[in-house]
């Protein structure tokens, strides 16, 4: 159970209904998830997210996908379970296949267990890394 109850577009006010309006117009849906839903308690918090949220996840040098998945793998190493749900659905949006997401989940548990090792053993960074 959220700590936030998820405003319908009828409860929020005017200023997180038109972010509503700007998140199904920029997605093509019109569909809000929860996380904007129980944002919109806080209409300038809302907007400032979502308009940041725009600009990093547009296309860049890295292509929407890419970030997609990177945002699963920050998301799993922070233990935001409801990022990994909703930005893994926005990556195989994008065209992420099973085994890519096998290769991705691989990629994080490799990381993770050698992050762990690393810093239990404080292993000093090498001079060449530094440059």
């Amino acid at each position: 159970m959220g700590t936030a109850a998820l405003l319908t577009d009828e409860e929020v006010s005017a200023e997180a209904l038109a972010v509503f309006d700007d998140i199904r117009a920029v997605r093509g849906t019109d569909y809000i998830n929860n996380f904007w839903r129980a944002l919109a308690h806080d209409p300038a918090l809302l907007k400032a997210t979502w308009e940041r949220l725009k600009v990093v996840m547009a296309p860049g040098a890295l292509d929407p996908l890419v970030k997609e998945m990177l945002y699963v793998a920050v998301s799993t190493a922070n233990g935001c379970s409801y990022c990994v749900h909703s930005h893994t659905a926005g990556a195989r949006a994008k065209g992420m296949s099973d085994e890519m997401h096998a290769e991705l989940l691989a990629v994080i548990g490799m990381a993770m267990q050698t992050n762990g090792i690393v810093t239990g053993l404080q292993v000093p960074v090498d001079e060449v890394f530094e440059a």
